[in-house]
């Protein structure tokens, strides 16, 4: 290993940072940029880069992620919804359930798949019972959040950090290891949201609302044919300036936008007409004998259905633009409008770059449901046929059940009992080989494995002892306690810009390597990066499922940080307290 070692990892960890927080580059090709930067360097051995993907608590996350999918593409959760949230009329109410029934959910089953499965349902019931979804869609987030951290298998963040425990050579945590501390946290939590959370948050539209009632944000691009009557006239002969519930917002002719758009500007032939308007009126407008068409990329012959919506944090499409993404051949759909909180999106739709978080409607056919199985994104306005029979997915959530049982109460490993259940759907047929091809999400490994090679280069580089000692020199006088208090802090607010994943990978041998200098017990500086990293509630581009409620509820940051930062100072004050308690460090 090269002397200046630790300025490679340091350089690796500042290209790491920049590169997360500015999201110009996806996570999982920055974390695999930053280990080949190492390994070429020497500071990492081949093995050691790619030592990740045998990890087994990886392969637990990847096998939980693929049987809860199989559970989510039935209608067995929307029968088991309706009966529990059915008789709440009100927003306290069904908050109050979703703490009783869906947080302890989420401390058996990923919180991503219960998220994406409770967010249709969400939005009927709101629609129901005159509410904004807006008000339920941040609780929902934060109840599977919390609920979560309350075992290790509830979140994949606590079961990262278990897998760098491991490769660091301490024993693997007990499933209820994260109990004594995550209950009274969620409880908690709980607590506040059933209080303030109706308070704390707008009464927002969500997007499939505006965009058939208030179109200030979304466009819809229609194109001159070169037959139409509109060629050669005013845009005030052509009668396009008082349409009944529309507006022509621009002209994209060739490259150039043209802006605002004169009563007495020419048409020709090929411009691009961007309106906003409604969905039936823009309808007409294309079946009337004005010659206007809907672009290549949004053609909706053979399309019916209108469907919601929104890009997952690792999409395939991010990073795309619209005319490259192929989202017809692929999904049997077009995109015929873009929502972006907070953004002014101009230009030709086609040429519009996809990013996480992006609500998108669709015109979609009859395949879509069957072809719409991988996790590009999350069907909002719209439930997914069944797809999986009911009976079958009742037998996938008594295996994984069975499993975490057997796994906390016998030495068989997780994975070995989650392997079976695997296995014995594909027999049954509850899943195809397709279909956990499908839901095997790359990407998310990916960043896990070159993350655990990340934290493994800061501990062989002695980086991680470095920043210990300086941590320890300066901050020794304060106690066991602060630096309990400084690494919750640290790890949440790193996890809160650049995501959670990445702040523990960071953060884990710099905690460690505290605790040995210290002589203090190891679990609990396991732990609290463990709580810190998932306990994600300030910002939407944190934690998954905050980015996947972001587009779909209408917020901002600010709806994020307004109700968020409150509980996270509970989160954090409360959590070193009760670490500090149960491991003795007062």
């Amino acid at each position: 290993m090269p002397e200046f070692a630790p300025i490679l990892v340091g350089v690796s960890v500042l290209f790491l940072l920049v590169a997360l927080y500015s999201g110009k580059i996806r996570a999982e090709v920055a974390f695999f940029s930053a280990v080949m930067f190492l390994t070429v360097f020497g500071v990492l051995t081949p093995k050691e880069a790619i030592s990740g993907f045998a990890n087994e608590q990886l392969a637990v996350i990847i096998l939980l992620l693929i049987l809860s999918d199989t559970i989510r593409k039935t209608n067995v959760m929307d029968s088991l919804f309706d009966r529990l949230f059915k008789s709440t009329k009100t927003q306290r109410s069904f908050v109050a359930r979703m703490m009783l029934f869906v947080a302890p959910a989420s401390a058996f089953f990923n919180n991503t798949p219960l998220v994406a499965m409770m967010m249709p349902y969400v939005h009927s019931w709101s629609k129901r019972n005159g509410l904004s979804p807006s008000k339920l869609l941040i609780p929902l987030s934060y109840v599977t959040i919390v609920g979560g951290c309350v075992t290790l298998v509830g979140t994949s963040t606590n079961l990262i950090v278990n897998g760098m425990a491991v490769d660091a050579g301490f024993p693997s945590l007990g499933i209820f290891d994260f109990t004594m501390v995550g209950l009274p946290l969620a409880i908690t939590a709980g607590i506040y949201l059933y209080f303030f959370s109706d308070q704390l948050l707008k009464d927002h539209k969500d997007a499939l609302d505006e965009f058939k009632e208030d179109w200030r944000e979304y466009f819809v691009e229609t194109e001159v044919s070169i037959q139409s009557t509109l060629i050669g006239k005013t845009i005030l002969q052509a009668g396009l300036r008082n349409l009944k519930g529309n507006f022509l917002v621009e002209i994209v002719r060739n490259d150039r936008i043209i802006t605002p758009v004169s009563p007495l500007h020419i048409l020709r032939s090929n411009d691009r007409l961007i309106f906003t308007g409604g969905l039936e009126t823009i309808k007409d407008m294309i079946k009337s004998e004005m010659g206007l068409s809907l672009p290549k990329t949004c053609e909706t012959e053979n399309l019916s259905d209108v469907v919601e919506i929104v890009l997952s944090y690792n999409s395939s499409l991010i990073g795309k633009a619209v005319k490259d993404s192929d989202f017809r051949g692929k999904y049997d759909a077009a995109i015929v409008a873009v929502h972006r909180n907070g953004e002014k999106i101009s230009g030709k739709l086609g040429e519009v770059v996809l990013e996480a978080g992006d609500a998108l409607l669709l015109f979609a056919g009859r395949d879509f449901y069957k072809r719409a199985t991988e996790n590009a994104f999350y069907i909002i306005s719209k439930r997914q046929n069944v797809l999986v029979q009911g009976r079958k997915a009742l037998m996938v959530i008594l295996g994984v059940l069975t499993s975490v049982a057997v796994s906390a109460l016998t030495p068989i490993p997780l994975f070995t009992c989650l392997l079976i259940v695997l296995a014995g759907t594909l027999l049954v047929g509850a899943l195809t080989v397709t279909e956990v091809r499908k839901g095997l999400d790359v990407n998310l490994l990916v960043i896990m494995a070159f993350g655990l090679a990340m934290g493994k280069a800061l501990t062989n580089s002695g980086a991680a002892d470095f920043i210990a000692d300086q941590v320890l020199h300066y901050g020794k006088s304060l106690g066991p306690v602060a630096m309990i208090a400084g690494l919750f802090t640290v790890t949440n607010l790193l996890g809160a810009y650049m995501t959670n994943k990445a702040a523990v990978a960071l953060i884990f041998p710099i905690s460690i390597s505290l605790a040995q200098s210290m002589n203090l017990p190891i679990e609990p500086f396991i732990l609290v990066v463990a709580f810190g990293g998932a306990a994600s509630f300030i910002t939407p581009i944190g934690y998954q499922t905050n980015l996947m409620v972001y587009g779909s509820g209408g917020y901002n940051f600010n709806d994020f940080m307004k109700i968020g930062l409150p509980l996270t100072l509970i989160y954090i004050t409360l959590g070193t307290l009760m670490l500090s308690w149960q491991y003795g460090l007062f």
